[in-house]
């Protein structure tokens, strides 16, 4: 469970998340302007935290400082264009082949020695504060912010723009949205199953209304059981609210593991339905936890949990 935890920290990051509100500013301004239409100068942006920031109208050195990022950037960029990877970021294979830099603690002394034209993360990986540093050193540094399917189709398209590949990040998008599709024309429950989704057990912290969790379980045909919007996108359940809850499955490790750990702890959730059914399941841990180009793969997985 622990490896589970660094892993999703790492893909995207939970506990400091925790400590930001999970809201994005209005996007209905433009975010990017088109690198096409800046051939003579610099591109300038706005990024999901309402950022401004200069870049290159063609950046040649890009890197990601979050799992999730690189397999964006893999998936939409020019591969020779990105100079290096985080220790976690373990796909596409491709990824494995480019230099690291930590992400934390950020080894800001090998990022900058990189040079990098753009650096692209999300939030509760990098913070603020470490944004200002490298802007301050020249290095900009654009965040993405996603809570819905959407807003990863947007947050590639936004990629496709900014580094001159709206082809291939429109092909993408396109093809992601056709799997979607398919997706959503297969039959579904006459009642959604409500699903509570754990991210770490002592104490309990799990998906919340506002997370991309809620938007994917919804669409492979399940609800979210923490209806409740809180502050935190990750919050942490008492087990008297999951027992009022009493969700119909359980989402975070096999029945097996979980008896062996989780309820064992917490003996009286023994109680819920997912437990009395045995409907309890471990979705593949990246899918679940990075959002990106594997997203419909992971709402895929979801739905074969659900039905």
């Amino acid at each position: 469970m622990l490896r589970q935890f660094i892993r999703r920290f790492a893909g995207f990051s939970l506990l400091p998340l925790l400590l930001l509100a999970a809201c994005r500013p209005d996007t209905s301004e433009t975010n990017t302007t088109p690198a096409a239409e800046t051939a003579a100068g610099p591109q300038q942006l706005r990024d999901d935290l309402g950022r401004t920031l200069t870049v290159p109208a063609q950046p040649r050195r890009i890197m990601a400082l979050a799992a999730s990022m690189t397999e964006m950037l893999f998936a939409v960029a020019d591969t020779a264009t990105i100079v290096a990877r985080t220790q976690v970021c373990d796909y596409p294979a491709a990824a494995l082949r480019k230099p690291v830099v930590n992400s934390y603690p950020l080894d800001l002394e090998r990022l900058v020695a990189l040079r990098p034209d753009v650096v692209f993360t999300t939030t509760g990986i990098t913070s603020e504060a470490d944004a200002q540093r490298l802007q301050e050193l020249g290095i900009p540094v654009y965040y993405q912010q996603y809570e819905t399917v959407e807003d990863i189709f947007r947050g590639l398209t936004d990629l496709g723009r900014i580094l001159n590949r709206q082809p291939q990040a429109r092909q993408l998008v396109d093809s992601l949205r056709r799997e979607l599709q398919a997706v959503e024309a297969l039959p579904k429950a006459a009642a959604a199953p409500s699903v509570l989704a754990i991210t770490w057990t002592d104490p309990i912290y799990v998906y919340g209304q506002n997370t991309l969790f809620t938007d994917k379980i919804r669409l492979a045909g399940g609800q979210n059981a923490v209806q409740e919007k809180f502050a935190q996108p990750y919050p942490a359940l008492t087990r008297e609210y999951i027992l009022k809850m009493n969700p119909d499955i359980l989402l975070g490790g096999s029945f097996g593991k979980l008896d062996s750990t989780f309820f064992r702890l917490y003996p009286e959730l023994k109680r819920i339905k997912a437990y009395q059914t045995r409907r309890i399941y471990a979705p593949t841990d990246d899918l679940m936890s990075r959002p990106g180009p594997r997203v419909i793969e992971s709402v895929k997985e979801l739905r074969e949990l659900v039905r």
